[in-house]
């Protein structure tokens, strides 16, 4: 029942064997925001060369591979399957309804017509039921590709970025990001803090989600008893439960830091060494040089 501790995904591991430790978070930030935000309106080929570029770092950062195998596994595996599901709905349905002219209408006419269908599989008889045929279209293609790719580059990018970078170097990043809006009045020194504070707490949610799991596992529910809604409603009740538990934690933390003559930390204060260290320069310099020819490849070649 302790799978997810098995699994961590976004907890920091501390280390000094991989030179994705090196960069200045800054720039770790704006490399996420690439794998963020590049894939909207984007093709399917930068869709699929995002997540084997995101691959690819995983495999020559020199990190340990039990710090990132299990929730790649894991992770793939999930993609993969929602990747399924996704190609089997018919997207282009109202594609397949187009009307052309019939090629005699016009003699001596050559006429180019698109084809949608990709493959088909089928038909099938089961139970002696007979099934229509499995059609995957090029809209369910790119649905399933879309699907797939996009919950893995989020997922795993920002989950590579939490395990090589300390909270306070991250907080410190987007407080740098942000510091224009002190301008405004916005009080960055405390949403800063109250992020450093929702970070540390994440080990506490996987704890947490783990326990309600548990309790279901205990419990030998039997979901095919229950029916659809009212399991709907168990899981429902679930998050409830989860939520007023993680806000609870939030604040015994909270109560417990004021108690003990807790001060806020200022940005100064949570700034990270590599800043400073002239060793990771050109570490620093190649992730800048690389990052802008990533933002001209999909300038140029990755729309759609």
């Amino acid at each position: 029942m302790d799978w997810l501790k098995k699994i961590p995904i976004g907890q920091y591991v501390s280390g000094k064997t991989s030179w994705l430790r090196g960069i200045d978070p800054r720039i770790k930030l704006s490399w996420i925001l690439l794998f963020l935000l590049t894939p909207i309106l984007a093709n399917s080929i930068w869709r699929i060369s995002t997540a084997f570029v995101l691959l690819l770092i995983t495999f020559l950062s020199f990190l340990p591979p039990r710090i990132w195998l299990r929730s790649l596994v894991f992770l793939l595996a999930f993609s993969l399957i929602i990747g399924s599901l996704s190609i089997v709905l018919p997207a282009s349905e109202a594609s397949l309804e187009l009307t052309t002219r019939a090629p005699n209408e016009i003699p001596g006419a050559i006429v180019f017509i698109r084809s949608w269908e990709v493959f088909r599989l089928g038909p099938f008889n089961l139970g002696g039921i007979s099934l229509g045929p499995l059609i995957v279209d090029r809209r369910s293609a790119e649905l399933a590709i879309k699907t797939s790719t996009l919950i893995f580059t989020v997922i795993h990018s920002v989950n590579l970025m939490l395990i090589t970078t300390p909270p306070e170097d991250l907080v410190w990043a987007i407080r740098w990001f942000f510091a224009p809006l002190t301008l405004l009045g916005f009080p960055l020194e405390k949403l800063s803090f109250q992020l450093l504070l929702a970070l540390r707490f994440l080990p506490l949610v996987q704890e947490e989600l783990q326990n309600l799991f548990r309790s279901i596992g205990v419990r030998a529910i039997d979901f095919r008893k229950l029916g659809l809604k009212s399991s709907l409603s168990l899981f429902v009740s679930l998050g409830e439960r989860l939520l007023s538990n993680i806000l609870l934690r939030a604040e015994q933390g909270a109560n417990s830091l004021m108690s003990r003559e807790g001060v806020w930390l200022s940005s100064q204060q949570l700034r990270p060494y590599i800043v400073f260290n002239s060793k990771y320069l050109w570490i620093n310099l190649s992730s800048i040089f690389l990052l802008l020819i990533a933002i001209s490849l999909r300038c140029m070649y990755g729309t759609s």
